[in-house]
C-alpha cells in the first residue's frame, strides 16, 4: 500500500460503493467523500454487530464492549463517563512528557548519527504516552503493542482468531490492573476512569477492560502512523519541509494536511446496514458489513482541489481521518498534540534529516485498516 490512492480514484470513477467480502461476510466498500460522509453520521449504519456475526464478540469476550462498537443511549452513556476522565485538561498536561520523551528518544540517534525511525521514534513514542497516561508498567508495554499489530493486521477470519489467545491475555492482565488501581488509586487515567461518574452511574469492570483497550490500540497506533508517515511526507517534500523548519506555527495545519494526505487509518471501524436501504445506485441489504475508507475520501477530487498534492497551506481541509459524527475518535487532540510536538522536534534536532534507502524501497503494512511504514 505504499501508494493506494490512484486505485481509490479509479474506484471512485468506476465503482464508489463496490461489492465485496469482509471476515467472510458480506460487504460493501465505500469510496466518495460524500457516501463515507453518510456512512459515519447517518443512522441507517450503525455500529452494534447484527445476530450472524455476534459470535466474534463473544470469541473477544469483554474487549469489545467499548463505545466504538455501541449505538444511541448505550453509546452516549459511555462516552460521557471516558470524557470525564479523558479531558483537554489531562491531555495538555501531557505536553512536557511528550517534548521530553522525543527529546530522550532523538538524544540516543544523535549519538548514533542515524536511526531507525519507525521503532527508533515513530513506536515508542506514542506507545510510552498513552502508557504512562494509563499507568502501565514499562516491562508489559510491547505486549499491547504487539496485540495492536495483531488486531489491526486482522482483516480476514484466520487473522482475527489468531489475536484470541493475546486478548485473554490481555484481559487478564487489565483485571489485575483495575484491580490494584481500585486499592491504590493513582493520577492517571485508569484511575480517573474507575472513579468517572455521570448522573450515579459508573463503568463496569468489562467496560472499563474495552475502554482502556480502544485507548491503548487506538490511542497510539494512529500517531504511530501519523508520525512515520508524516515524516516520510516532508522529506519527500523538501519546499513544503522547508516552510514547516522556518515558521513552526505552522505545525497545526501541517498535521492536519498529513492526516488528509497520508491517511494513517485508511478504514473507518465497521458499519452495519440496519435496514434495507441504498448508497448511490446500489442496494444495500439490513446486516450487510459496510465499510468507508477514509484514505479514498481524504483524495476525493470533488471535496479537495488537487487532492493528490500535499499542501501545508491548504485551506478549508475537512479531512475525515478522524471520523466524523458520534463515533468521532475521542483521542484526536492527544494524537494531533503528539503529532505537532513529534515532527516538530525531529526537524527542528535534525535539519538535515534524510532517507538512508530510496523511498519507493520502504515497507509498508499489509492492511486493510491502517496505512503505515513497517
Amino acid at each position: 500500500k505504499a501508494n493506494p490512492y490512484p486505485f481509490y480514484a479509479r474506484l471512485r470513477a468506476e465503482a464508489p460503493v463496490c461489492r465485496t467480502k469482509f471476515l467472510g461476510s458480506a460487504a460493501w466498500l465505500v469510496t466518495r467523500y460524500g457516501d463515507v460522509l453518510t456512512v459515519l453520521k447517518d443512522e441507517r449504519f450503525v455500529k452494534d454487530w447484527p445476530p450472524k456475526t455476534r459470535w466474534l464478540h463473544r470469541l473477544a469476550g469483554p474487549l469489545t464492549r467499548h463505545m466504538l462498537n455501541m449505538d444511541g443511549p448505550d453509546h452516549l452513556r459511555l462516552r460521557a463517563l471516558v470524557q470525564k476522565a479523558f479531558t483537554r485538561r489531562l491531555i495538555e498536561r501531557m505536553r512536557e512528557q511528550v517534548e521530553r520523551a522525543c527529546d530522550e528518544l532523538l538524544d540516543a540517534a544523535a549519538v548514533n548519527g542515524r536511526m531507525e525511525l519507525m521503532s527508533g521514534y515513530a513506536l515508542p513514542l506514542p506507545l510510552n504516552v498513552i502508557s504512562e497516561l494509563l499507568g502501565i508498567a514499562p516491562q508489559d508495554r510491547l505486549r499491547f503493542h504487539h496485540l495492536s499489530r495483531t488486531s489491526l493486521s486482522a482483516s480476514n477470519l484466520p487473522g482475527v482468531l489468531r489475536a484470541v489467545p493475546d486478548q485473554w491475555l490481555l484481559v487478564r492482565h487489565l483485571r489485575k490492573l483495575i484491580a490494584q488501581r481500585r486499592t491504590q488509586p493513582r493520577d492517571d487515567l485508569v484511575t480517573a476512569l474507575i472513579q468517572a461518574e455521570e448522573a450515579g452511574d459508573k463503568l463496569s469492570e468489562d467496560e472499563l477492560i474495552a475502554t482502556m483497550t480502544l485507548l491503548l490500540i487506538a490511542g497510539y497506533e494512529t500517531t504511530v502512523n501519523l508520525i512515520g508517515n508524516g515524516t516520510l511526507a516532508l522529506i519527500e517534500h523538501p519546499e513544503q519541509r522547508g516552510q514547516f523548519e522556518r515558521n513552526p506555527a505552522l505545525s497545526e495545519p501541517v498535521i492536519e494536511e498529513l492526516l488528509r494526505y497520508t491517511s494513517p487509518l485508511d478504514m473507518a471501524s465497521v458499519r452495519f446496514a440496519r435496514e434495507d436501504t441504498c448508497i448511490g445506485s446500489e442496494n444495500i441489504s439490513q446486516g450487510d458489513i459496510v465499510l468507508g475508507m477514509l484514505g479514498s475520501a481524504n483524495h476525493d477530487e470533488s471535496q479537495f482541489s488537487d487532492p493528490d498534492s500535499f499542501d501545508i497551506t491548504r485551506e478549508p481541509n475537512k479531512h475525515l481521518a478522524f471520523g466524523q459524527g458520534a463515533h468521532f475518535c475521542v483521542g484526536a487532540a492527544l494524537a494531533r498534540l503528539e503529532g505537532q510536538i513529534a515532527l516538530r522536534t525531529l526537524f527542528r534536532r535534525f535539519p538535515d534529516l534524510r532517507l538512508t534507502q530510496p523511498g519507493q524501497s520502504l515497507r509498508w503494512r499489509k492492511s486493510l485498516i491502517v496505512r503505515g511504514l513497517e
